[in-house]
This record gives structure tokens, C-alpha cells and sequence, in this order.
């Protein structure tokens, strides 16, 4: 049952894709919703399949490393009955649909997501004819409340909006370097229709030509931003709405200029973490960090008794690398809460390892230059009984340029570069890096911890006010003003 990884290079549970540390073995989960039962099988096979942990991705997939032994086709038709898996397999490395993990339970949302989420993984997992699309492929589906996923890397972005007393999706798809605001509205009914048209012209234009095949290209498929630039975008959309039998609504001219994004995207990461009501009354939700993303089997079998024991059966994973609890009385907030503590787990989201990323690192890809997760964590342990923050500071390691554990921006960026050696990076991307600017060269690992305890304790005492966010404050300053604050701790 398994198919071929050489024409597919991207993990998934029917192709078997190689890593450093054995095979990789990837479930889609849509939208991040699972339910206990489908939790613990996947606990089951990270136990007797893998290196008894699973590690939860950027897209809210699950992923089990260190697989050393052949997945039967049992254990592969077990997951295709419990829906963990396409019913057609050659769809199956296409990307995880991306949805808020609050979707339905937050009281600032527009529109409850799920149900569009599930018609549309039903529509792709049932199409084998999209096949041969990019594994890249992937989409996005904002429901406009409080915690967003509109500013996730994306090819297809739909947010909700309200005009008037109407709720429309808006569409922007991914540019590459950028989005396109096509400025066209969708009905809720309308979606589905309108992704199949553009997955229908991506396909009738996805043939590469030969001059743009070159010996670094990473896929041999073609990516949907790359249509977009060959074609033009209105080209583009004119042939979508060739395949549709009504018109797209364009958005007036006089709202051209309509801005979805959270006026505060940085914070709304981490709003999961924690307590919160829910939309239902005398029901809350529990934010839990997983350090780097990773539960143990025990872990997610405790998690799974405190879902089914306290709440509705089913647990939401992030994008964030975190999961949440959801449906909670709120007379059982503090029992549950001792016992996430009793999993070695918390709910903070102001602890260092709340925000921390790293991705697979050296011991795990040979891409990367350095052991990402193992210094993220012994970075973190150190940070955690010196520093105290009021807010989360998303620190972000990568062993490559390649990024793959986060695409966005961090507060701080470290960026190995030899085998114990990292670029310390803050603040937004400028013209030369896009993981921020370059604050120091080529640290030793050593000396690493110090030095970034340094640059929070700067950060905490001289910003502008509580609220302002490192990257923030790494903005207003110039590096020469950043490396003497950090340096000397004199005033600038």
C-alpha cells in the first residue's frame, strides 16, 4: 500500500520518507481537531512503531519519528477506517488544511469553520485526479475570531469577514514573497467550488518548462504562486470563474483597501495558552505547552483521560506546536490543571518554552548544522530560572536557511551556521536576511544562554511600556544601539 517517496518528497501515512533518524511517518489532522480515541492510536503506533513520542508540526499535523519498522498495510487501512487517513492514498501528501483551533467555541468569531473544513478535506481526499498538485499546496480557513491563522504561510487564504449583516470569505492567495489581495468575496457555500476551480487551472498550467528546471530546484512540481506569476493574476481568475457557473463577487471599490490581519498579529499566537472562556456559558478552554511540540505516549494518553474525563472527547492541536483542552466546567478548571501539571506539562504562556521552536535538527535532518532541539531546550532550562516575562518571547531555532519549523518572523532568531555555532537574529526581516536583523555572528553554543538572558533582561528594562513585544523593541533601535545596550547596559 505504500506508494513511492522518490516523486514525493514530503512526509505523509502512505509515503515512506527518510530522515536522519529513521522514517517519518506524518497524519494529516483537518482543522487540528482529534478525537481521544484517534489520540491514543496514534499513541499505540508511536509506541510500537516509532521511539514511543509523537511531535505535533506547524500545520497542526501529527508526526511520529524514528520509525524503524515496516507499517503494514493493517495498521494503514486502521487508519483510513478511523479517518486518519485519505480513502485515496495518492491525495495523501497534499497539505493539512489549516483552521483557528477555537473555531466554534470563540465568541469574537464570525463563523464556525469546522464544518467547511471537513467538506473540504472530504472533496480533496475524494478527487484523485488533484494528485499530482505540489505537496505544497495548502490552505487556510480564518473564521475572523479572536486567534487567527490568516497570517500563516499559505498558497489559499479564506477570512472571514462581515459587510453589512452578510458573512463572506475573502480571498488571497500566496504570491510567494507576498499575497494577492484578489479583492473577490465568497459565500460559505460557495468555497468548495471555488478551491476545486483553482486547483482545476493550477493543474492545466503545471507543467514546468524546461529552463526553469534547475539542478537546486527543491520539487519537480510546479508551485500555485509560480502559476500565478506565469499567468497574471487576472488571467487566473478569469479562467477560475470559467470552471464556476455563476460570477465571483468582487469586493466594492470603496472597501478596496479592507484589512483582515489582527492589529495585534504577534500576540494572537499565543492567546491559546491558558485559560479562557469559551462562547458557551460556564464552559472554558485550556491552552497546554508542549515543549518543541513533543508528547510523550504516556503524555498523550493522560491528556486523552483528562479530554474524555472533563470535556468533550476531543483535543485541538496548533499550529503553534501546543494543543487545547476544550469544554471545561468551569468547577473542574483546577482539578484538570493539577493533573496537566502531573503530565510534566503547564499552561503558562510567559514561560521561555511557551513560545520556543526548534526544528529537527542535526540529529534528525542533514540539512541542518546544528543539534536545534537539544540546544533549544538546554537554552530554555537555563533562561527559565533567570528571566521572568509578562508576555511570551518566541524564540526560534533552525539548523538551515530552509526554516521549516517557522516561516514567520520570531522575536529571536538563532540560525546555526556551523556545528555548534549560531547567528543571533532579532526584529522584522530586512532587504539582507529574512529571519530579522543580524545582531551577532557565529555564537558558540556556550555562550549563547548568557548572552541571550542579557538581550531579554535589556528588553525588559528599557522598553517603551509592558505591552511592547521584543521584536518591537528590537525595531526601534538600531544594531549598533542593540549590541551596546546589550554589552555596556548603558543608556543610548
Amino acid at each position: 500500500m505504500y506508494l513511492s517517496s522518490i516523486s514525493v518528497p514530503c512526509p505523509g501515512v502512505f509515503y515512506s520518507t527518510s530522515a536522519r533518524d529513521g522514517t517519518l511517518f506524518r497524519i494529516r489532522i483537518p482543522g487540528g481537531i482529534v478525537t481521544t480515541g484517534q489520540f491514543r492510536i496514534v499513541a499505540d503506533l508511536a509506541e510500537k512503531f516509532g521511539a514511543g513520542y509523537v511531535n505535533i508540526t506547524n500545520r497542526a499535523n501529527l508526526q511520529i519519528r524514528e520509525v524503524r519498522t515496516q507499517i503494514t498495510s493493517e495498521v494503514l487501512h486502521l487508519l483510513q477506517d478511523i479517518g486518519l487517513a485519505s480513502p485515496t492514498p495518492g491525495v495523501d501528501h497534499l497539505r493539512n488544511i489549516m483552521g483557528s483551533p477555537t473555531a466554534g467555541i470563540d465568541s469574537e468569531e464570525l463563523i464556525d469553520t469546522r464544518s467547511l473544513i471537513r467538506k473540504l478535506d472530504h472533496y480533496i481526499s475524494s478527487h484523485a485526479e488533484l494528485a499530482p498538485l505540489s505537496p505544497k499546496f495548502s490552505i487556510a480557513i480564518d473564521g475572523g475570531g479572536a486567534l487567527k491563522v490568516c497570517d500563516r504561510p499559505n498558497d489559499i487564504i479564506l477570512t472571514a469577514v462581515e459587510l453589512g449583516t452578510q458573512i463572506y470569505f475573502h480571498l488571497k492567495l500566496n504570491l510567494g514573497e507576498s499575497f494577492t489581495n484578489t479583492s473577490i468575496l465568497l459565500q460559505p457555500q460557495e468555497c468548495i467550488d471555488v478551491v476545486g476551480a483553482i486547483a482545476k487551472v493550477y493543474l492545466q498550467h503545471s507543467a514546468i518548462k524546461k529552463e526553469n528546471v534547475t539542478p537546486y530546484r527543491k520539487s519537480p512540481k510546479i508551485r500555485l504562486f509560480e502559476v500565478l506569476h506565469n499567468l497574471g493574476i487576472e488571467r487566473f481568475l478569469q479562467e477560475v470563474e470559467s470552471h464556476l457557473s455563476y460570477p465571483l463577487l468582487r469586493l466594492p471599490h470603496s472597501l478596496g483597501g479592507l484589512e483582515i490581519a489582527s492589529s495585534h498579529p504577534h500576540l494572537t499566537r499565543y492567546l491559546h495558552l491558558g485559560v479562557h472562556p469559551q462562547r458557551q456559558q460556564e464552559l472554558s478552554y485550556i491552552g497546554v505547552v508542549l515543549p518543541l511540540g513533543k508528547l510523550e505516549t504516556w503524555q498523550i494518553q493522560g491528556l486523552a483521560d483528562i479530554a474524555q474525563g472533563y470535556g468533550s472527547g476531543t483535543l485541538r492541536l496548533t499550529p503553534w506546536l501546543n494543543l487545547l483542552l476544550t469544554d471545561i466546567p468551569q468547577q473542574y478548571i483546577h482539578e484538570v490543571k493539577s493533573k496537566i501539571e502531573n503530565l510534566n506539562l503547564h499552561w503558562s504562556a510567559t514561560k521561555i518554552y511557551s513560545a520556543l521552536v526548534a526544528c529537527a535538527g542535526s540529529t534528525g535532518c542533514a540539512s541542518s548544522a546544528t543539534d536545534t532541539k537539544n540546544h533549544a531546550l538546554k537554552l530554555a532550562e537555563y533562561l527559565d530560572q533567570r528571566v521572568s516575562l509578562n508576555q511570551p518571547v518566541n524564540i526560534h531555532f533552525t539548523g538551515c536557511p530552509k526554516s521549516c519549523a517557522q516561516h514567520n518572523n520570531s522575536d529571536i532568531t538563532l540560525l546555526g551556521v556551523s556545528e555548534d555555532k549560531y547567528q543571533v537574529h532579532v526584529g522584522d526581516s530586512d532587504h539582507e536576511s529574512k529571519f530579522g536583523r543580524v545582531l551577532y555572528q557565529a555564537v558558540h553554543f556556550p555562550q549563547l544562554p548568557p548572552l541571550i538572558e542579557k538581550i531579554l533582561q535589556v528588553y525588559i528594562a528599557k522598553r517603551l511600556t509592558r505591552h511592547e513585544s521584543l521584536r518591537e523593541f528590537a525595531n526601534r533601535h538600531s544594531i549598533a544601539q542593540l549590541q551596546r545596550m546589550v554589552e555596556e547596559g548603558g543608556e543610548v
